[in-house]
């Protein structure tokens, strides 16, 4: 038998919680010394120990956790609660660490303000452009709300085209258009051939623009917002007006690193 400091040490746990999960009734030790009151545990115990942190940490109240063990559940159940959850953290984390790196282009973006160049900003037509496209909706222009409908169409885009084995003529681009309600119209385009056929995307020409205020932002995209605000800061400064609609176009994006990739935001302009 063990102290409960050793078997504390053996579990990862504190003395103090073994305490409690005794108080309750949740783990009782294996003997108690009816002299000094001293508490023993087996090693066998560490088993229902193993049980109690995991389901703990799946979210279960430890009143839960209790009737979850009494119930004897399988160690294939558990394993796959415990995946579950895994999977569940993981995809949290994922959504902070994106959150993380919003709030951090926003600094950058504050931090720069009064000092962004628009010297950059160059006008231009734009030829129209033969290309496959498949549509969503996006609620707002957060990064929020874009971000996952933007990478979810490009993902059933190059699935449809890699099931149709057709390599890209050309620019991969993205478009931007407002609707009711402060939505969006997005859409994921990859520029194709003229008799090009492909299930699951639209072939549409992509319409020309007489006159584009275009910035080429270098770097990864969570700062691409840089380039809209001087887009936003030219537009107003030399006397033009936007209807809201705006382009990408990924000129060296994947497999480069995010250091190296170019995007060419364009703004139609009157």
């Amino acid at each position: 038998m063990f102290t409960i400091g050793d078997f504390a040490t053996m579990g990862r746990v504190s003395v103090r919680m073994l305490r409690h999960y005794d108080s309750i009734g949740l783990l009782q030790p294996a003997r108690v010394d009816e002299f000094s009151g001293y508490r023993y545990y087996e090693a066998d115990q560490l088993r229902r120990l193993n049980r109690v942190m995991a389901l703990k940490d799946l979210g279960f109240t430890l009143a839960e956790v209790g009737r979850i063990i009494d119930a004897d559940i399988d160690t294939a159940e558990l394993r796959g609660m415990l995946r579950l959850r895994k999977a569940q953290v993981e995809a949290q984390i994922a959504v902070e660490s994106d959150r993380l790196g919003r709030i951090e282009a926003r600094l950058r973006m504050i931090e720069r303000e009064g000092a962004m160049s628009t010297t950059s900003v160059v006008v231009k037509s734009v030829a129209p452009l033969r290309v496959a496209t498949v549509s969503g909706e996006a609620a707002s222009n957060n990064n929020e709300d874009v971000g996952p409908v933007i990478q979810g169409l490009f993902g059933r885009l190059f699935a449809a085209l890699g099931a149709a084995g057709v390599e890209p003529a050309g620019p991969i681009v993205a478009t931007y258009a407002p609707i009711a309600d402060g939505a969006l119209t997005v859409t994921a385009a990859c520029t194709v051939g003229d008799d090009a056929v492909i299930d699951g995307l639209d072939a549409v020409t992509l319409p020309g623009i007489d006159a584009a205020a275009c910035y080429v932002h270098h770097g990864e995209m969570v700062d691409v917002g840089e380039g809209y605000q001087a887009l936003a800061t030219w537009i107003e400064d030399n006397g033009h007006r936007t209807d809201g609609t705006a382009r990408e176009v990924y000129l060296v994006s994947h497999p480069e690193p995010g250091e190296r990739w170019q995007t060419e935001l364009q703004m139609p302009i009157t």
